[in-house]
């Protein structure tokens, strides 16, 4: 910056260089003392000036610094910076003397032009991350870096330029001092452990407001900035929000910077930051070229080549997910890594250790937590590497469903080598290294053991279990298929009027029809392609089911039918069997064998779709393109910041050990090594986005039907539908919400259609992101305020409650198995075969035989543990993690109408959980349906709906 110091007789400007700061003003000696940093080095300057003749040059050491006073006549005089030479300067002064001596100059206070503003700056050194070098090693190198005169510099930018440069005004780069000073107790804010340091700066008035700060870090260690309050005279602080990871400078090809959290349009940003704001989001894109490094910050598209690894094993080997007609896909972040020695078309996927790219801000928490033994999620993942190491070791069957329920008291053990390196860290370990794994009882055999057992219940789990997001209203009778006739032979169902009559309450089919009676929990055409494929492998056996299902008079619903099918071996065609339900009180094992099938094809199904495809694989794509196209002074990016907040952490944890080759989904699922193509098949054919908007989906399902006199303009057809009642709620206060802050922020349609970052964004989600998928129908046209609305509601529902939805009750209804098994290993019996004898002879234990084993149970148990539990970390619905996330006081007032809203949902939910009549709501095992229940505690609880996709 310059200091500008004025002669009132003459009117003429001198100017002091770029000094960073005033010292002190001796008015007695008319001394001015100031600090120069414009050589990197600090050089103090003490500008006397006296009624005397001549100039005088009187160099002293001061601190080791090069300290100089002048002595001038009659009036002030320019000073250049430190690396000017003397003569060079009185050479300049004796120019400008000339003129001021005709008339004695009026001595201003320089004070009185120059603001101070203080910034106050909350990080997170290295020493405290979660995985560093040991702490007393960080502190060790930031003290040899101070020392070596190696800092840590922030420079602030004004949001007006200056008219003579038209660039942006900065200040001059000030340090952290005192940086190696142990910080108390009490500057440390529970579970972050950060450290406050102030930096002052000294500006001329005409420097305005800033906008923007670079953060220069010459330290070998990067720290994790939080949060920077620069304090402003007569005006209300400015708040940057960071939460950044800063490294060397060396690590960047351009200065860290950070905008306040204050929002403008494209066309409404402040002259100063304009071309910072485009400059900043190059940044973010990239090149497309190199393979990414830690430090990286850039957002960049890829397809899925990385689950494969045929570099341990030929069997390995897959196929690779999206820019593909056969496999279509929703694309994921760029890494650049190198392509495997054994498959060119796969990229390498490193040791079991390696974690794959993604920015670092993007990690789920760089920062220890004061309570770390006790987060749910960190000691469950302690027990999930031993229990998969003893997959590859045993294979376990339960001798009874007595035994898997006595689990959850006796605990499980698992032997491992005693040389193994696994972390035995678990509840408790014997010398022998056997590993007693305990895991907390399942809320749906917490109160009734056996209630799980029966037809209602299995039918109730369709509306409000883990997965509700798939049943549909039956509209026609025989329901068709539409796979191709040639290959799979005659479309029609087999089930009859015949087979479903006897339980429809004295209803013929077509008057159930015509009432909203008949549902269908359909997944033929999703599995039917692949079962020949599954059933290839021994350890596994699958069928393509439907279920058919009739909303009783006392609105619960019933299966009333299974369909199971296999391909033809010899020749086109399917072969069907239909299995019906036994007269009440009796036992049939043909019947629960079927709904074992049906509910391996829906835990598939689940996790595969509903799951990973329609929450983390469909959101990652719009993540990269907020990042890529929305700079963070966009209204829009402020919006969705919070919905985005560790997915593609998550997602990238998932590619390495759940949905990869050999990983956890294709170990413990019936679908083995053909999971993904499942996925990949399901959103080629049926995946559109519009149809991810609650209101939209129902309707498509038949679940709903329009009503302009019903909330969101629909009315359920089973009144009792948890997901769906307490889902619209939600969906009504996100879009309510988000309408009242699109009208803050745009006046009108004409202003959202020339948002040229805005119009880019939805452009790349649509036409790279998910670019296979361009041309599908369902893409809104953003070309007013409505579309906008939905379109950002849509994004946020999918990220908090479909998620919520589908992940939180993973441990509650499939921690207990055979209530929700994930794998079968045996197709039903044939009547007269020696499979139906075996069957008769010892039905419990062919049931046991048919689902997951002991061991393949415990990984479920500790995977869907491990995926149900809320860390402590968690941000939920309504909530914000940073007070001063804006500092618009209208914006401020919408979110707070929000989340009035949102405690307004959950005391209703409260009340619907209370009503005896609303049966679907807690059903015979007694388990309230509270998985869209907007807050929750950390741990396993059941209920919660975070802000994103974050586990």
């Amino acid at each position: 910056m310059q200091m500008i110091l004025e002669s009132a007789l003459v009117g003429r400007q001198l100017q002091l260089g770029r000094a960073s700061r005033i010292n002190s003003w001796n008015s007695s000696r008319t001394c001015l003392q100031y600090d120069d940093f414009s050589a990197n080095h600090k050089t103090s300057w003490d500008v006397t000036c006296r009624l005397s003749e001549g100039i005088e040059k009187s160099p002293r050491n001061h601190g080791g610094s090069e300290y100089k006073t002048l002595t001038l006549p009659k009036s002030l005089i320019t000073c250049s910076s430190a690396a000017q030479t003397l003569k060079k300067l009185k050479k300049n002064m004796d120019r400008g003397l000339r003129q001021l001596l005709q008339s004695p100059p009026v001595l201003y206070e320089v004070e009185s032009s120059l603001v101070d503003l203080k910034a106050t700056i909350v990080l997170c050194k290295k020493e405290f991350f979660e995985s560093s070098v040991a702490a007393e090693d960080g502190k060790v190198w930031d003290l040899e870096d101070e020392l070596s005169g190696k800092r840590v510099y922030l420079q602030l930018v004004s949001n007006d330029v200056d008219s003579s440069t038209g660039k942006a005004m900065r200040t001059s780069e000030m340090m952290i001092e005192n940086w190696t000073e142990s910080s108390t107790s009490s500057s440390h804010i529970a579970s972050t452990y950060p450290t406050k340091f102030v930096v002052n700066f000294r500006v001329k008035k005409e420097f305005g407001e800033p906008g923007a700060l670079f953060v220069k870090n010459f330290h070998r260690n990067e720290f994790l900035l939080k949060e920077i309050t620069v304090e402003v005279p007569n005006r209300s602080s400015l708040h940057f929000i960071c939460d950044s990871c800063v490294y060397n400078v060396d690590h960047y090809a351009a200065d860290r910077a950070f905008f306040t959290n204050k929002v403008y349009l494209p066309r409404e940003t402040p002259a100063g930051l304009q071309e910072l704001r485009e400059h900043l989001l190059q940044q973010l894109r990239g090149n497309g070229t190199g393979e990414r490094k830690e430090a990286d910050r850039i957002y960049d598209y890829h397809v899925y080549n990385d689950l494969g690894d045929s570099y341990r094993h030929d069997s390995l080997k897959r196929p690779v997910l999206g820019d593909s007609d056969e496999f279509p896909y929703p694309r994921r972040m760029r890494t650049g890594r190198q392509r495997s020695k054994t498959d060119p078309e796969a990229e390498d996927r490193g040791d079991l250790w390696t974690n794959f790219y993604i920015p670092r801000d993007e990690r789920y928490t760089m920062v220890k937590s004061e309570k770390l033994q006790e987060d749910a999620i960190q000691t469950a993942s302690r027990k999930l590497l031993p229990a998969i190491q003893a997959l590859y070791s045993r294979q376990t069957e339960f001798e009874s469903v007595r035994e898997i329920a006595d689990l959850f008291k006796k605990g499980v053990s698992l032997t491992v080598p005693s040389d193994s390196d696994i972390d035995l860290d678990s509840d408790r370990t014997t010398p022998e290294c056997e590993i007693i794994l305990t895991y907390p009882t399942p809320k749906v055999i917490a109160v009734d053991e056996t209630a799980w057992t029966m037809d209602e219940e299995f039918a109730r789990e369709m509306l409000a279990g883990l997965n509700p997001v798939v049943i549909e209203r039956l509209r026609e009778f025989p329901i068709k298929s539409k796979l191709d006739e040639d290959t799979y032979g005659d479309p029609v169902s087999a089930i009859t009027a015949e087979h479903i009559e006897p339980f429809l309450e004295d209803m013929d089919v077509r008057t159930a029809l015509e009432g909203h009676k008949l549902f269908v929990l359909d997944y033929h055409d999703a599995f039917l392609p692949f079962v020949s494929k599954i059933n290839e492998n021994p350890a596994c056996k699958a069928y393509a089911t439907r279920t058919f299902l009739f909303l009783t008079h006392e609105g619960i619903l019933r299966p009333v039918a299974i369909e199971v099918s296999l391909p033809q071996e010899s020749e086109p065609g399917t072969v069907k069997r239909i299995f019906t339900p036994p007269p009440m009180g009796m036992k049939d094992w043909m019947w629960e064998l079927a709904k074992v099938h049906v509910l391996a094809n829906d835990a598939g199904y689940h996790q595969l779709s509903s799951h990973w495809l329609r929450s983390h694989a469909t959101m990652e794509p719009v993540i990269i393109a907020t990042h890529r196209q929305l700079s963070t002074l966009h209204p829009i990016y402020q919006a969705l910041g919070p919905h985005m907040k560790n997915t593609l952490d998550i997602n990238a944890a998932a590619r390495k050990a759940l949905i990869n080759a050999g990983g956890i989904i294709e170990m413990t699922f019936t679908p083995h090594a053909y999971a993904m193509q499942i996925s990949s098949a399901v959103y080629k054919q049926s995946w559109r986005f519009d149809e991810q908007a609650l209101p939209t989906d129902l309707i498509k399902r038949g679940m709903a039907i329009p009503d302009k006199n019903g909330d969101n303009g629909l009315k359920l057809v089973i009144e009792d539908y948890p997901f769906a009642t307490d889902g619209l709620e939600l969906w009504g206060a996100i879009n309510e919400w988000l309408r009242e802050y699109v009208d803050l922020i745009y006046s009108d349609d004409g202003e959202v259609e020339e948002d040229r970052e805005l119009q880019s964004w939805w452009y790349e989600i649509r036409y790279v992101g998910h670019g296979d998928k361009k041309d599908a129908e369902g893409w809104p046209t953003l070309n007013s305020k409505a579309s906008l609305v939905h379109t950002l509601t849509t994004i946020v529902w999918i990220a908090s409650c479909h998620h919520a939805a589908v992940n939180f009750g993973q441990y509650e209804y499939a921690g207990f198995m055979p209530n929700h098994p994930t794998m079968t290993r045996r197709l039903i019996p044939m009547e007269g075969s020696p499979e139906f004898l075996e069957l008769e002879q010892d039905p419990e234990a062919f049931y046991l035989s048919t689902i997951s084993n002991e061991t393949q149970a415990t990984v479920i148990m500790t995977t869907t543990e491990v995926l149900s539990t809320h860390s402590s970390h968690e941000e939920f619905l309504g909530q914000r993690s940073t007070p001063n996330w804006t500092s618009d006081e209208k914006i401020s007032a919408v979110y707070g109408r929000f989340q009035e809203r949102i405690g307004e949902i959950e005391e209703l939910i409260k009340a619907r959980n209370q009503e005896k009549r609303l049966k679907n709501r807690y059903g015979r095992v007694q388990l309230p349906y509270e998985l869209l229940y907007p807050s929750s505690d950390h741990g396993l609880t059941g209920k919660g709906v975070p802000n994103s996709t974050s586990i």
